[in-house]
């Protein structure tokens, strides 16, 4: 039943995760919830099945032309020192109090989304010179850092905090799941190894194998149909579902 439990729960978070970006949060809720494992055991699995979906779900990008590589790289560089910072800032930081900031921070990027105008017609020109933070190095570099500490020590996997602020911050929706999604690979490795340094590798591989394999097939099939879904649709799905989410984890 674990396992059937760990495949089900991959292989539609990653299908969700291939298509918006967001979702991967909710792996560590199965993982310490349904499947009673450790906290240290549920992130170490969710950090390595974002891994996986940050590598499948940014290649798909890439291809589709929805991804920024040099941009991505920029802000990876921050997320890879803050992601080191953020595991071991776990062991000293009350985690309520931390999971509070990163959905205060999801429920005000999701309201930016919604409340933003879209460019028309006529404002193209001013819309290709509105200010964007990937012509800005420092701004990047700190973005990255202070996203990669809360993901990490959070469990959650980047894109559900990333990739609603990538968009706030003048990144077109797609190209900001795709970073989103590259971004989460320089995340998920230095989280995956200082949780597993915290487990018994021999308690939790059977389900790892499982997880990373239906993981991987769900990603596959929801980047790859990403490009059907509607720009606008997309950021205004995204959008509610930061909402909700954030609303869920705070006030209920």
């Amino acid at each position: 039943m674990v396992w059937l439990i760990a495949a089900a729960a991959n292989l539609i978070v990653g299908a969700l995760v291939g298509l918006t970006g967001v979702a991967g949060f909710l792996l560590p809720i199965v993982y310490t919830g349904p499947l009673e494992l450790g906290v240290a055991e549920g992130l170490a699995l969710s950090f390595a099945a974002f891994i996986v979906s940050g590598t499948l779900g940014s290649v798909n990008y890439w291809k589709a032309g929805n991804l920024d590589a040099a941009f991505g790289l920029r802000l990876s560089a921050g997320s890879l020192a803050g992601a080191i910072l953020g595991v071991k800032l776990n062991l000293i930081i009350p985690e309520e109090l931390v999971k509070t900031l990163l959905y205060v921070v999801v429920l005000l990027s999701g309201i930016s989304i919604l409340l933003r105008r879209e460019s028309g017609a006529g404002e193209t020109d001013r819309a290709a010179k509105a200010w964007s933070i990937s012509d800005h190095l420092i701004p990047t570099l700190l973005l990255g850092f202070v996203t990669g500490a809360i993901c990490s020590l959070s469990g959650a996997g980047g894109p559900v905090l990333v990739m609603p602020l990538l968009v706030v911050l003048g990144i077109p929706v797609r190209t900001a799941v795709g970073v989103a999604l590259f971004n989460s690979i320089f995340i998920g490795i230095p989280a995956c190894i200082g949780y597993m340094m915290q487990c018994s590798l021999i308690r939790i591989f059977p389900i790892l194998a499982i997880a990373l394999v239906f993981h991987a097939i769900g990603v596959t099939f929801g980047s790859k149909n990403a490009v059907r879904i509607n720009q606008t649709v997309l950021k205004k799905g995204i959008a509610v579902f930061s909402v909700l989410v954030a609303l869920w984890k705070l006030f209920l």
